[in-house]
């Protein structure tokens, strides 16, 4: 189903549509990702990595996983990474020898407090119930276990927000369009209108169980982490 361009798709509908658009996308997903963020998205995941701050060997899973880039991160630094993601387009291009699940990541099929950690790459905008993935987290995760999330933000600095909007709005999709599909790569800036205010996602992690819970913004503000750690 493709995406509708009037207003932003809900319920089944969005799950669908989300869907569909990353299993069209998925063979060239890493190569516009690289382009469009001039590589900033590794640094990124890098970040967001290290801030787990877990012990080697810990079972972190990687939520929305796409085509396995946290994968391979999580590997690195000496944590065992499993992935799960909708689409299966993207588990299909995945560049990783992590496990792989194909399925809904607001429905885990993992027992309860049976992972060390959970991360997950600019799809927060992409669930159809937030909180709910906050509460599943929440459920999966240990006590003491740690949580880290990144998604897109808007600069808080009006000059460079300016810049974003005329970027992320009118040259993304043309990159897009260029190497891949350009009406999915038109949709990514509208979805940022899914995302409450971090103070909003902070409390929603809060009240979900999670103590000790940080936004910050990167570089600029051209993208966002939350981490936080599940209460013991």
């Amino acid at each position: 189903m493709p995406i509708d361009h009037g207003e932003l798709p809900q319920g089944e509908e969005k799950v669908a549509a989300v869907r569909s658009m990353f299993d069209s996308i998925a063979p060239r997903y890493d190569l516009v990702n690289r382009i469009m963020t001039f590589g900033l998205d590794i640094r990124w995941r890098k970040r967001a990595v290290r801030d787990l701050n877990l012990p080697a060997h810990a079972t972190v899973i990687d939520l929305a996983c796409g085509t396995g880039d946290f994968c391979r991160v999580l590997q690195k630094a000496s944590y065992c990474p499993i992935g799960f993601d909708l689409s299966y387009g993207m588990l299909t291009a995945a560049r990783t020898d992590a496990p792989l699940v194909h399925g809904d990541i607001l429905h885990l099929p993992i027992p309860a407090t049976s992972v060390d950690g959970a991360t997950c790459g600019y799809a927060l905008r992409n669930v159809v119930d937030l909180d709910a993935f906050f509460a599943e987290l929440a459920r999966t995760v240990r006590p003491g276990g740690r949580i880290s999330l990144l998604d897109v933000s808007e600069p808080p600095n009006p000059i460079i927000r300016f810049g974003h909007k005329i970027y992320f709005g009118k040259i993304v999709p043309f990159i897009g369009g260029l190497l891949s599909d350009r009406k999915a790569y038109a949709y990514l800036p509208r979805s940022v209108a899914y995302l409450p205010q971090p103070s909003e996602m902070v409390r929603m992690l809060a009240a979900q169980g999670f103590d000790d819970v940080k936004h910050a913004q990167l570089t600029g503000g051209l993208s966002q982490l939350l981490t936080a750690t599940r209460s013991q």
